[in-house]
C-alpha cells in the first residue's frame, strides 16, 4: 500500500505489541466494532511484549491494582478455556523467600494488607506438623487463591527442598503464574483479524485534529486513514507517540535484561514456582575477580538489591530457566537492539546461587545462556495509564512497567469500554491520566510499589 492513499477507520491503534492487539480484540470480538487498524512498523508482539518472565499475579500492595489483575486474570482464565490453553496458562504462583526474620515479619505484615485489599486469604503456617498446605500447583486450578505464608524453616525445606537452609520463611503467592505471550497475543490478534481487523506494517508519523478532536493519522509512507479515535498503545514509545499530540507523558524507561540459562544438570525442578530471593547480596567474588572489578564495575562488589528470580521455561522435557534481577538501575531512551551488559548472566547466575544453593555448580562449569531485554516504561509512582488522552478521541494504554502481560486484557478492556460508551469499573479513575491533575496526588501514593 505504498504511495499517497487514504483509507476511513472506526479505530487506529499505534503499536502492535500486547496492548494494542488485547485493545483491538477487545473493541472488535467483545464490543462489535468495525474497521479497527493497527499499525506498526514491525510484525505484531516483536518488540517487547516477550522480553518479560511472562508472569501474572493479584498480590499487590494497592487496591486498583489488585481489582485491575483480578480482572485481567478473570479475562485470561476465560481465553484460556476458549482456545484450549494455547498459551500455557498455568497457576505456579510467586514464592518470595527471605533468610531475615525481620524482612518474613515485613512480608507477613504486607500480606494482610494485600489480603484485606482484596489479593485473597492469608494462611499463615507457623508450626511444621507433618502436612503440606501449599504444594505447588501444576495447572489452572480454580481453588488456588489468596498467599500461604510459610514461617517454619522446616516446612519450606519440605515444601521446596532446594532452596538454601539460611532461608527462614516464605510467602507462596497463589493467584500467580505464568503463560506464553507470544501464544496469547497470536491467538487474540487471530480472533480479531477474523473479524476484520486489519494490520498495517506502517509507523504513524503524524496525527492531525480538529475542533471536535482526532481526524487523521499519517504514515510514514505519505498515506493517510482518516478515523475519529486514536489509541496510543506504543509501548516504549508511548510517550513519543504521545508527542505527535502535543501530548506530554509523565514517563521514562527503564532497561530491563532477561536471561535464559540451559539447567542441563537439572538443578532447578520443573514444576517450579517463581522464585524470587527478598534480600539485598553481596557476590561472592575471587580475588582475581575482585581486582578486574575495580576498574569501572565497582559497584557489583558492593551490597545489591533484592529481586533475583527465576522460573522454569518450556516444558517438562526442556533444560531452560529464566533469571531476572535488576541489580542496576539504567533509565534511557529506548533504542534497539537493547544494549546488553556483558556480565549480566553472570551477576544473574551467582545472585540465584544464593537462593538455590546448587546453581553454584555452574561458577565453574558456566552453561550456555541467551541475555536479551526490553523496557519497563513507567510513571512515578508505577501505575499504569489507561484511558483518554487530552485529546477529544485520543486514547492511551501506557505506562505497563513490568506487568504489561498480566494487565493487558484488563487494560484492553478498559479503555474500549471508554471508547464504547460503557459503564467503568470503580478502579477506572485510579489509572487515568487526570490523576496527575491534582498537585497532592504522588504525595498520597505508597512508596511501595509491589514491582520486582
Amino acid at each position: 500500500m505504498g504511495g499517497r492513499w487514504r483509507v476511513k477507520a472506526a479505530v487506529v491503534i499505534a503499536g502492535a505489541g500486547i496492548a494494542g492487539v488485547s485493545a483491538a480484540y477487545h473493541l472488535s470480538v467483545r464490543h462489535g466494532l468495525q474497521d479497527v487498524i493497527l499499525c506498526d512498523p514491525r510484525p505484531p508482539l516483536t518488540l517487547t511484549s516477550d522480553k518479560s518472565t511472562e508472569c501474572y499475579r493479584n498480590w499487590w500492595p494497592q487496591a486498583p491494582m489488585i481489582q485491575l489483575m483480578n480482572r485481567s486474570i478473570d479475562l485470561l482464565d476465560e481465553f484460556a478455556t476458549m482456545s484450549g490453553n494455547i498459551f500455557n496458562l498455568n497457576r505456579r504462583g510467586y514464592v518470595y523467600v527471605t533468610a531475615d526474620d525481620a524482612r518474613l515479619e515485613t512480608l507477613e505484615s504486607g500480606a494482610v494488607a494485600t489480603a484485606k485489599a482484596g489479593g485473597g486469604s492469608l494462611r499463615v503456617h507457623k508450626l511444621f506438623e507433618g502436612r503440606t498446605p501449599c504444594e505447588t500447583a501444576r495447572h489452572r486450578d480454580g481453588m488456588t487463591s489468596g498467599a500461604d505464608l510459610i514461617a517454619n524453616p522446616d516446612l519450606l525445606r519440605t515444601l521446596f527442598p532446594y532452596l538454601t537452609e539460611e532461608a527462614v520463611g516464605a510467602l507462596h503467592v497463589r493467584r500467580a503464574g505464568w503463560l506464553g505471550a507470544q501464544q496469547l497475543g497470536a491467538w487474540l490478534l487471530a480472533e480479531a483479524k477474523s473479524v476484520g481487523v486489519r494490520f498495517l506494517p506502517r509507523e504513524i508519523v503524524g496525527v492531525k485534529t480538529d475542533p471536535p478532536g482526532v481526524r487523521a493519522v499519517d504514515l510514514d509512507d505519505g498515506s493517510h486513514i482518516e478515523t475519529r479515535v486514536f489509541i496510543d498503545a506504543a509501548g516504549p514509545m508511548v510517550g513519543d507517540v504521545a508527542n505527535l499530540l502535543g501530548e506530554e507523558l509523565p514517563v521514562h524507561a527503564e532497561l530491563h535484561l532477561k536471561v535464559a540459562f540451559k539447567d542441563h544438570l537439572g538443578v532447578v525442578p520443573r514444576d517450579a514456582p517463581l522464585l524470587i530471593w527478598e534480600d539485598p547480596q553481596s557476590i561472592r567474588w575471587d580475588p582475581e575477580e575482585i581486582s578486574g572489578l575495580r576498574d569501572g564495575m565497582s559497584d557489583l562488589l558492593y551490597v545489591l538489591p533484592s529481586g533475583c528470580h527465576l522460573r522454569p521455561e518450556g516444558g517438562e522435557e526442556s533444560p531452560w530457566v529464566l533469571g531476572l534481577w535488576e541489580f542496576r538501575r539504567r533509565i534511557m531512551r529506548p533504542r534497539f537492539p537493547v544494549p546488553i551488559d556483558p556480565m549480566h548472566a553472570e551477576v544473574v547466575l551467582r545472585g540465584l546461587s544464593k537462593m538455590i544453593p546448587g546453581l553454584d555448580v555452574y561458577r565453574e562449569r558456566a552453561p550456555k545462556t541467551m541475555v536479551d531485554g526490553g523496557y519497563y516504561v513507567k510513571t512515578p509512582e508505577n501505575l499504569p495509564i489507561v484511558g483518554p488522552l487530552r485529546t477529544p478521541g485520543a486514547f492511551v494504554i501506557g505506562a505497563l512497567s513490568g506487568f504489561g502481560i498480566m494487565a493487558s486484557q484488563a487494560a484492553a478492556e478498559l479503555v474500549s469500554l471508554y471508547i464504547t460508551g460503557q459503564d467503568l469499573p470503580e478502579f477506572a479513575d485510579a489509572f487515568g491520566l487526570q490523576r496527575y491533575d491534582d498537585p497532592s496526588y504522588l504525595e498520597s501514593v505508597g512508596a511501595d510499589t509491589g514491582q520486582l
